[in-house]
């Protein structure tokens, strides 16, 4: 069976590091190299808004080495993303321009919730360890340079994640400028991190038993790896035991904890503030059990290639827990889940019918689900402005899995359901969206318009609904014997809209149920 060599890199905020796998049907996804290099690309980006010409010669002296690192390996195909540091960098487009032409070296840039969601699927990648601890109240704690991200899980389903601006690097950045003593770090970690923990807690953890806490980061997982410190197996350590270890780093000093620990110096202090706010969050959750699969989003970078590219089966449905994500959020906002089920298995029967002539995917067909499921959630805000208010729920809500330009197409889709559409002539002046993704929104709007038009009343009529495409209509065979003399007169408006957007009419065939 054929092998696939892969390079994997991550331009993080405080590391450059690349692995290199091999992958195959059988054999799976099996690490045969990992190269990482220490540049401190965050400190600038957090700072001042921009990479510093230094270390962008820097990072392409090292991005060469990786280049030749690759061909040595006789690699076949690869993928390089940026994350926080390069994200919130002023010049983030001149930056990765430079990359490409001084490197070949194609750059893309992860959104956070892109980026989390990687990581997520680097964990998801030590499959039998995954699914065994997610059976019970879980909550990952992803700790990057800039943010931290706090998902929850409950049997098995993501329930909430969420950022919060309490990455490493960030806070370091924050005690410099303090000019804090080492005796006093801890407490004004912890004094910040409650700020936000504390509403993080009030708002998610009502009702919630989280008994195992997943931790992945760049510096305290490599520590927790060792046995000797967990008195468990590699990464696995009781609560207790974790606090036992943080009493002996709290004792010691940086350079202390560095020789002891046989880390660099300059690690030594995000170690620090990384455990901190894991024992913030252990405290706060009252759990029993953390768990460092000691992986980096390298492994989620290979592990979503395998997955896009079908090199081995992956047992773990991420798209169930993105529409997971969405249903926690309607529900928060007080939707209608009843009503958005309906919506959603009208949307996609027509979504469905008209493979040929929308032309759309197998991803633009998700992000039509999660309209549908979103498509009420602006009325917990107004019901007069509901298109509005829908719009800012979901721009100002991470959705694990999306990216930035994929969530504000749904946000758009939900709006004009409600509102009168804008064309990108006009629109554009103030979206971030793209002439191609705003046919996008024009394509899944005319069809969550028709579906919603199916169900004006709110009272779900069609218990089965058919649909085809037949002489230029889309005739939808609808089997009910309520009156539907509602929906009828109020389709016309809905109707003419996706007949502008597909050139097909829309046409409702009753057969009346005795």
């Amino acid at each position: 069976m054929a092998v696939t060599t892969f390079a994997a890199i991550d331009v993080g905020s405080y590391d450059l590091e690349m692995k290199i796998f091999e992958m195959s049907g059988k054999g799976g996804m099996k690490q045969v190299d990992d190269i990482r290099y220490r540049l401190d690309l965050g400190s600038n980006t957090y700072a001042e808004g921009k990479v510093s010409y230094g270390a962008v010669n820097e990072l392409c002296e090292i991005l060469k080495e990786f280049q030749n690192i690759m061909k040595a390996y006789k690699v076949s195909d690869y993928k390089a993303y940026g994350t926080s540091a390069v994200r919130e960098t002023k010049n983030t487009k001149i930056l990765l321009d430079q990359i490409w032409q001084r490197t070949g070296i194609r750059v893309d840039v992860l959104s956070n919730s892109e980026q989390r969601f990687m990581d997520y699927k680097s964990i998801a990648s030590k499959t039998e360890d995954f699914n065994k601890i997610l059976e019970k109240g879980t909550a990952i704690v992803d700790i990057g340079g800039g943010s931290i991200q706090l998902s929850l899980f409950e049997k098995g389903s993501l329930t909430t994640t969420q950022n919060m601006r309490l990455g490493v690097l960030r806070l370091q950045e924050r005690m410099n400028h303090l000019n804090a003593a080492s005796s006093k770090i801890e407490g004004l970690i912890d004094e910040i991190a409650t700020a936000q923990l504390s509403v993080f807690k009030k708002m998610y953890l009502k009702d919630c038993r989280i008994e195992n806490i997943i931790v992945v980061d760049d510096y305290l997982s490599v520590i927790l790896q060792d046995p000797a410190v967990t008195k468990e197996r590699p990464g696995v350590i009781e609560a207790q035991t974790y606090m036992d270890f943080l009493q002996f780093m709290q004792s010691r000093t940086l350079a202390e904890i560095a020789g002891a620990l046989n880390i660099p110096r300059e690690n030594a202090m995000l170690l620090f503030i990384s455990a901190v706010l894991v024992k913030r969050i252990v405290k706060m959750m009252d759990a029993s059990l953390l768990w460092a699969p000691g992986v980096t989003l390298c492994d989620g970078i290979a592990y979503e290639y395998a997955e896009q590219h079908k090199i081995f089966k992956v047992e773990h449905d991420f798209e169930a827990d993105i529409l997971s994500s969405a249903e926690n959020i309607s529900k928060r906002y007080m939707g209608s889940k009843k009503r958005g089920e309906t919506l959603e298995r009208i949307a996609l029967t027509i979504f469905d019918s008209m493979k040929r002539i929308h032309g759309l995917q197998k991803r633009e067909r998700l992000l039509l689900q999660l309209a549908a499921r979103l498509h009420d959630c602006g009325k917990y805000i107004s019901m007069v402005n509901l298109g509005q208010c829908s719009y800012h729920i979901i721009m100002s809500t991470e959705i694990i899995g999306l990216s930035h330009k994929e969530r504000e197409i749904v946000a758009n889709v939900v709006k004009y359901n409600h509102e009168p559409f804008v064309y990108y002539n006009e629109a554009g002046k103030k979206s971030f969206l793209d002439e191609d993704a705003y046919l996008i929104v024009a394509k899944l709007t005319a069809i969550l318009r028709v579906a919603n038009g199916l169900d004006r009343s709110h009272k779900q009529k069609f218990k089965d609904v058919r649909t085809a495409v037949k002489d230029g209509q889309l005739i939808i065979h609808v089997d009910t014997s309520a009156d539907i003399t509602l929906e009828r007169g109020l389709f016309t408006k809905r109707a003419d809209f996706f007949e502008e957007v597909y050139s097909i009419r829309p046409v409702i065939r009753q057969k009346k149920i005795f």
